[in-house]
Order: C-alpha cells, then structure tokens, then sequence
C-alpha cells in the first residue's frame, strides 16, 4: 500500500470510529468531536473504560493491537452496563460494529468507577491470558524469537536440533508488514495447518535502531528471499507459493558478503576483494572429498568416525553401463536417477549420483567399497588421508551448473564471481549480460517494472542504462559448503529479509537418538552455549542451574521469613 492508501485507510477507520462512539463519548462526559481526532480520540477512550494511558501504545503496535482492540471493544460496552455473555460474543462476532447499535439505539449510563476485576475465576483467567499473550507476542516480535535448526548447512557451528534464541535487537527489530496475523506463529497455525495471516494489507517496511550492524561471518536469520520451499535443492521447477516479505520461510547462514564487497569463490574458498576470506575458530567448513581406499573399507572407515553425510559411489557393469540406451536413461538428469561415471576397468564402472531402488536392482549395480565421497572438514580429511588403508583424498569441485544463481550456467558452487554485493545508493551500469545478476533486485526486491527489448533495457518505461540501488543486500552461505542451499543458488538478500541474530543455544536434540533414550538424547555440552564469539562453545548451563537454585532458595527463605514475621 502506499502512504496515500495508507492515509485513506486510517482516516476511514477514524470516520467508522467517531460514528460508533460519538454518542458514548458524550454520555462520558467529554466532548462529542473529541471522538473524531486521530490517537487524541483512542487516548481519551482508554480514559473513559478507565485502563492505563500506556494501552494506547499497544493499540498501535502492529499484531499486538489484534489482540488489544477486541479488548477496547468489550471494554467500552462494559464501561456502559453491557456486561452479560451475549454483548461480549455480540461486539466480537460483528468486529465492534455492535457499539454502533448500542450508541444510536441504547439509552445507555456511563459507569465512571467501575470495578476492573473480574467476577468470576474464569474472567480473571481469560484476562490473565490475554496479558500473558500480549507480553509473549511483544517478546517475540521486537526482543527475542526462538528459532530450530532443520538442516546441517552450518555444521559443526549449528547442528540440526539446535533450539535458538534469536535477538531481534541485535540489528534493530523489524516491525510486522503483515498487520493482520495470528501472534506468535509464522505462516502456518498449528494442528489445522492453515494460513495464519491475509496478505492484505501490508505495512511498509521499517526497522528500529540496532547496536551493530551486520558484519562478515556473522550468522543471521532471515527469510528466504524466494518462494517457500517446498523441497531442499528441488530443481524440478514447481513454481512456490508467493508470501509477504515476514511470512516467507525462516532461514539461517553465515553471512559472507556485505554491501559494497567484491566476492568471489575459486576452488570452494571464498574471497572477499581479492583476499581469502578468514572464518572464526568456530567456524569449520565441509567440503566433499573423493576417498579412494587400497581395500574395500568405505562402509567400515564411515562408522568409524561416525560420519553421516556422505555420497556412495556404485558399480555397474560395464557391459551394461555402455549400452547407448541404458546410458542414456542414467546420465541425462530428466529423471530421478541421474548418475555420472566416476572410473571404470575392463568389468565394472563406478558411478556416482542419484538413483532409484528399483533401478538399483534391475541393473545389477552394487555399492563400491573401494570408493565414494565423504563430507569433512579439513580436521578429518587430514586423518583419512593419512589412514593407511587410504590410496588418495581428492576435494570436489562442481562443474558449471544452470542451477546455479544467476542460473546462466556460467558458475558452480565451487567456482563462483566476482560479482559485487549491492549497496544502497551506489549505482551500477547495465547490460544485457551483467542484467540477469540485477534483474530480481530492480524487478521484485526494488518493485520496478523491467522490460528488455533486444539490447535495450526499461525501467518504468525508460530506457535504462545504469541502476541506484535502492537496499543493502548481503551473501548469505552455509558452511556445510556441498550441503547447503544458500546465496550460490538463489543470489542476494535484501536488507528488509533480515529477521534478527541467534545469541544462544538453550536446547538441543540429537535427531539420530530416539526419546526412549532422552538423557542420551540432549547434547548436554551444548546447552546455554553462545552461537558467536572467539573460542570454542562454551556451555553455561551450570551456571543457568546455579541462579535458578539461588532463585528459588532466596524466595523460601524470604517466605518463610514473611510468616514468621506474621
């Protein structure tokens, strides 16, 4: 909405406001046109049903005030006599219109004095919950946010099962641009699993002060730049489902790349202006490497250091494999199995890829022990390759992939760049050549309209030979390099995507153990652990226990000092 419809929706909403009360202001005892001046009017109604002056702020503050205007409405009509159940269902079921019937038709007496507590437990239950939920719904949407980790794109820093705190002071919280929307759940309500916001309308962006800005290697939350994932690298094409900006999937990476730097990736390394990027000690990045063993050992040196990411490598005959038709179906990555042949002998070939059970087994294929990829960091490639058993470890580089952003074909994941990280307010020339890195920001980021035309290029209809851009946008990367859907796929992030900073690991769960074993099941060393910071993850749960004993210790005392007293 622009700030015109914006102006015309509010001052609709005051008009709708000043006919429903006018009356009832009057019978208040103020002034009838005090009902029809925007905020004075909501302030002084706060006066009137006898509530704090600081609701007012709550009844501004966007999805806190869903929850707070239902609650003006009831109590307006209570601080005028209606209190039975039916006037509480009526003014909510009709969304406050029901005040209407009441001041034009209702000989209705004000009650200046009236008791704020409720008459019964279960009164004073609901209005301790909806407190409980205004607090919870303010913590979540401005101070901190929990967050759980779904994928290993930041192993070892974050493991899958890590429970999160994520700080949306850090960067300055973002306020809501989708008003109306169920608090404290993302875009889908739980148990009915349906949409919990509507798309319209939408507020414009804004974000508070923050005490830092976003810095190289920090991880950070956001939201998905495009659409929801539906499945983790589905290069099927099915087109996702088009969401606002705060209700598209949350993600979290390690940011590689801020506003104004050159990147570039050269053999899976990351370069910053030219110079290797240096990562934190916390940080230990994986790559996959092709293992080559003396003996057939693959299966036995994997549950040896017990890894559990890794790509088996398969043998095929090589009669079979060198039929044209047979090859044709295994290597053209229309279907499901799609494999690439890695060596060969005169009897067998080992391959590598993607491929069905059922394939599997009608070709006769078996899983190599003498081969296949293993994902490490450089800590444990440098024990396998000094493994005795082992003949070579070699790091993977990917071929050049359409995949990959800006889906040209130009660039791997391995071999990526450079390209420059846009920064607001700096400008860029255009071509039709460096367009397809540009075309998401101008086009959806930046909501112009982009046309080409041969080797001319349109903005809002003019023709356009350089682009200011109007954000800050970043490169976002996980450190599980060949495990990890990140920026190489699906380019940059708007500064409005930044959801906020995860400070601390409270809980984590290893997803490998069943809760029949729950103690086994809690990484205890990782509880209370902070995400940044130097050094390696220190947990600070004994310490959290230590407080919490204190807490409650100096609580019985002082209890029990009280009834002494008494």
């Amino acid at each position: 909405m622009t700030i015109f419809q914006w102006f015309v929706f509010f001052l609709v909403l005051q008009v709708i406001h000043f006919l429903a009360t006018w009356k009832l202001y009057q019978k208040a005892g103020r002034k009838p046109w005090e009902a029809a001046v925007p905020v004075y009017s909501v302030i002084i109604l706060i006066k009137i049903i006898n509530r704090p002056t600081w609701w007012t702020i709550l009844l501004f503050i966007p999805v806190i005030n869903l929850i707070m205007i239902p609650v003006v409405w009831v109590e307006t009509i209570r601080s005028f006599g209606r209190n039975s159940t039916l006037d509480t269902v009526l003014v909510l079921v009709t969304l406050g219109f029901y005040i209407f019937y009441i001041n034009y038709t209702q000989d209705v007496t004000y009650i200046p004095n009236r008791s704020l507590h409720s008459t019964s437990q279960g009164g004073d239950t609901v209005s301790s919950l909806l407190f409980a939920i205004v607090v919870a719904t303010l913590v979540h949407t401005y101070v901190m946010q929990p967050f759980t980790i779904p994928t290993s794109s930041l192993e070892k820093s974050l493991l899958v099962g890590d429970f999160l705190f994520v700080s949306k002071f850090h960067y300055g919280a973002r306020t809501p641009m989708t008003p109306v929307a169920a608090p404290m759940v993302h875009d889908t309500l739980p148990l009915i699993n349906t949409k919990s916001y509507t798309s319209w309308p939408q507020l414009p962006y804004f974000r508070f002060p923050g005490f830092q800005k976003i810095d190289r290697n920090d991880i950070v939350v956001f939201n998905w730049p495009v659409d929801t994932v539906y499945q983790f690298f589905d290069r099927s094409g099915r087109k996702g489902v088009v969401k606002p900006i705060d209700k598209k999937s949350n993600y979290v990476k390690r940011c590689v790349g801020i506003p104004g730097d050159n990147l570039s990736i050269k053999d899976g390394e990351i370069y910053i202006d030219g110079k290797i990027l240096v990562l934190p000690e916390r940080a230990k990045p994986q790559f996959h490497y092709t293992v080559v063993f003396k003996e057939p050992v693959y299966g036995a040196v994997l549950e040896e250091n017990k890894m559990n990411e890794y790509l088996p490598y398969y043998t095929i005959p090589t009669t079979i494999w060198d039929k044209p038709e047979v090859k044709a179906y295994l290597t053209n990555g229309t279907n499901t199995t799609n494999l690439s042949e890695v060596t060969r002998d005169s009897t067998n070939v080992t391959v590598t890829g993607n491929i069905t059970q059922e394939d599997y087994t009608k070709l006769g294929m078996n899983y190599s022990q003498l081969a296949g990829e293993m994902n490490m960091t450089e800590e444990l490639k440098n024990k396998i390759a000094a493994d005795p058993r082992v003949i070579s470890v070699i790091k993977v580089v990917n071929k050049k992939d359409k995949s990959v952003f800006p889906q040209t074909g130009d660039w791997s994941i391995d071999n990526f760049g450079p390209i420059a990280i846009p920064e607001a307010g700096k400008q860029v020339t255009l071509t039709t050549e460096n367009l397809p890195l540009y075309h998401r920001i101008i086009e959806v980021y930046e909501n112009n309209e982009l046309k080409v035309n041969g080797k001319q290029i349109l903005i809002n209809g003019q023709l356009a030979t350089n682009y200011t851009f109007k954000k800050d946008y970043y490169w976002m990367m996980g450190d599980n390099r060949h495990r990890s859907e990140d920026s190489r796929y699906w380019g940059f992030v708007p500064a409005d995507h930044i959801v906020g900073k995860p400070v601390l690991i409270w809980m984590s769960l290893d997803q490998n153990i069943p809760w029949s074993k729950a103690f086994d099941k809690i990484r205890w060393e990782r509880l209370f652990t902070t995400v940044g910071g130097e050094g390696q993850p220190y947990s600070y749960f004994k310490f959290f226990l230590i407080a919490l004993a204190a807490y409650f210790g100096i609580s019985f005392y002082l209890k029990k000092k009280k009834q002494k007293a008494n």
